[in-house]
């Protein structure tokens, strides 16, 4: 019941029927591609996406295809490219799958002209959409445009969400709204045996009451926590670490310059005590992410924050010679 008032935010009017609910958002994933996808099938996705996704995409064999992304999401001209190239080919790809509210890696968000766009090539080349929703109540403004899902008249989009990000990441609840004919197939392989009532329970004594007061309480935190990560890499990185301003979420998408290889750097600030996630690991194309990396700010303090940063400097000084000295003005004693 909370989870249709939920999503009626989203602009989706659904009955609890229609919804499935499921062990967080990977479950999500996992039962969609068990539906949908075979060995040797072939799907478009944003060209930097989800880890999760693209790990489990490798595993299962399918042909990822990445499509680029710009300040506002997916390129919509670059998405009928392909699909336009696919169809020649005698391809049909098995879904397009997008994060399109505060899409991770990158933090932006689609535009509603877009979504619209997408829907009519959608429904154009017969491809649905696969839109994966997790991040999207940690919206800086609290404004979000309507989820594909609410924008289709054909019933070509699957929709998945989950309270993972914005609750308690240990509470592992989600949940998928689909049309029938795909909920109907996606049923019979749900075989856990239902997803953790107790955890369930919780959420509804929660989040009924509070969820309206804790989401902006828990924005306000995160976004000043990203202004101190941004206010420490202009610091100590100076120009060498180029980043827009994400609209939401929990993560910073960082170019640093084309020499540096964030999955050595991964290794050495590890070692140094500090975790980034090299670009690679959440791009279908490792040449473009080689030098990128995501900075996750939502558990260290702001403290914390400003440290990692500085030692993070430091290491990738000591591997790459980035940044130069004179980009790194510590404000020591402040």
């Amino acid at each position: 019941q909370f989870l249709t008032e939920k999503l009626k935010r989203a602009g989706i009017a659904c009955t609890p029927d229609e919804i499935m609910i499921v062990s967080g958002s990977l479950q999500a994933l996992d039962l969609v591609n068990q539906t949908l996808l075979a060995k040797g099938d072939t799907v478009l996705i944003e060209q930097e996406t989800y880890q999760g996704s693209l790990n489990r995409l490798a595993r299962l064999g399918v042909n990822a295809v990445g499509i680029p992304l710009d300040g506002e999401g997916i390129r919509i001209d670059a998405l009928a490219a392909a699909l336009a190239d696919h169809k020649r080919r005698g391809i049909t790809p098995k879904y397009i799958y997008t994060i399109p509210t505060v899409q991770n890696p990158t933090g932006s968000i689609l535009p509603e002209g877009r979504r619209a766009e997408m829907l009519k090539l959608s429904k154009e080349y017969g491809v649905p959409i696969f839109e994966d929703d997790c991040y999207a109540d940690l919206i800086w403004n609290g404004e979000r445009p309507p989820a594909i899902y609410a924008m289709s008249k054909h019933g070509g989009v699957i929709h998945i969400g989950s309270f993972s990000k914005s609750i308690a990441p240990a509470l592992r609840v989600g949940f998928i709204v689909a049309p029938w004919e795909i909920m109907s197939r996606m049923l019979p392989l749900k075989t856990d045996a239902g997803s953790g009532a107790l955890e369930q329970m919780v959420l509804a004594e929660y989040c009924a009451p509070h969820f309206s007061t804790h989401v902006p309480r828990l924005t306000k935190g995160l976004r000043a926590k990203l202004d101190t990560l941004m206010e420490a890499l202009n610091e100590q990185f100076g120009t060498a670490a180029e980043f827009e301003a994400p609209k939401g979420g929990i993560f910073l998408w960082v170019k640093l310059p084309d020499n540096v290889d964030t999955l050595k750097l991964y290794q050495a600030a590890l070692a140094a005590g500090v975790s980034i996630n090299p670009g690679p690991e959440w791009s279908t194309s490792k040449a473009h992410s080689g030098s990128r990396l995501r900075l996750c700010f939502a558990s260290p303090s702001h403290d914390q924050i400003r440290e990692g940063v500085a030692v993070l400097a430091e290491v990738c000084r000591k591997e790459f010679g980035v940044p130069a000295r004179s980009s790194n003005v510590e404000k020591r004693g402040q």
